[in-house]
């Protein structure tokens, strides 16, 4: 299985291909994110990760790239920041925000997909909490993710105020 970290800075996996815009130690491969395509063939990955990078881009030209060069079945796995954690507005660097349905507007099944020329087969998001001190996150994560309707309750009612999320977990598959 070819797998590609993107963006990974100081977080280097031994099974991928690590991807940054610094030459940082065991980085195997330096590509600004801004300037595409990235330098890889079409479909030679079988999954891609993007961790806390996406939120920091214009994501939709890296996502139709990253569609390129994703293998027919391959995922790509998105972990960023959701609207309702601190972590969203403290960065400056952050130039977007995201919700749990964000990402729906690039699969096959959505009625706006008309929009973009690529279109994933299937997309899974889940809304993420800190697991820390607040005992209540462990409990509250697994019923805010229990289905679609309650993510999207979750969302629009003060209960994301009450127990802000910390991030996204998005699996994309062609």
């Amino acid at each position: 299985m070819k797998k590609l970290n993107i963006g990974c800075g100081m977080d280097v996996r031994p099974d991928y291909i690590n991807l940054d815009c610094a030459q940082l130690p065991d980085v195997d491969v330096v590509h600004d994110l801004n300037s595409l395509p990235l330098p890889f063939k079409d479909a030679e990955f079988d999954e891609v990760l993007c961790s806390h990078i996406i939120e920091h881009l214009e994501y939709i030209p890296l996502l139709k790239d990253l569609y390129r060069i994703l293998k027919k079945g391959g995922r790509l796995v998105i972990l960023t920041t959701h609207f309702t954690s601190m972590t969203s507005y403290v960065d400056p660097t952050h130039i977007k925000v995201f919700t749990v349905r964000t990402f729906d507007y690039f699969a096959n099944d959505y009625a706006h997909c008309h929009y973009f020329d690529f279109h994933f087969a299937k997309v899974d998001s889940r809304i993420l909490f800190r697991k820390g001190i607040l005992f209540y996150d462990y409990l509250i994560e697994p019923l805010v993710n229990l289905n679609c309707k309650v993510q999207l309750l979750y969302e629009m009612t003060l209960l994301s105020r009450i127990f802000p999320a910390i991030g996204l977990k998005v699996i994309l598959t062609k």
